[in-house]
């Protein structure tokens, strides 16, 4: 079973390490997707090449790679996941992305909040 994760995950904590650890614990695979640059509008936003090479070393996810620039919909599209993970302060984006997680049958998890947003972690 294929579980699907997203965000910008521009400053990595500890929550979402034990966010996605929860999530890789639902499934087979976990697909991370990390927001394109074309929608990573944070003050604090990081490239997403550099997001990329972080989530990579953390080792937390099967396959991590960028969205697509057109919508996150096209994401579900390609990777087909059974489940997606939304954290506790996350929804889904906008219509077609619902329309697309009701037509491929994706189960949607709302992950419980989780301690450590302040504790940001080592990244190489």
């Amino acid at each position: 079973m294929t579980v699907f994760a997203a965000g910008c995950f521009n400053r990595v904590h500890k929550a979402h390490v034990r966010m996605l650890q929860t999530a890789r614990a639902l499934g087979d695979e976990l697909v991370v997707v990390l927001s394109n640059d074309a929608h990573n509008r944070k003050a604090n936003c990081v490239p997403s090449a550099q997001r990329l090479k972080w989530m990579k070393k953390l080792g937390l996810a099967d396959r991590v790679l960028v969205g697509k620039p057109d919508s996150f919909a096209a994401s579900l599209r390609e990777i087909k996941p059974q489940v997606l993970v939304l954290g506790y302060d996350q929804r889904l984006p906008d219509a077609e992305t619902a329309k697309v997680v009701a037509e491929l049958g994706v189960e949607i998890v709302t992950m419980p909040w989780f301690p450590g947003k302040d504790e940001t972690c080592p990244l190489p």
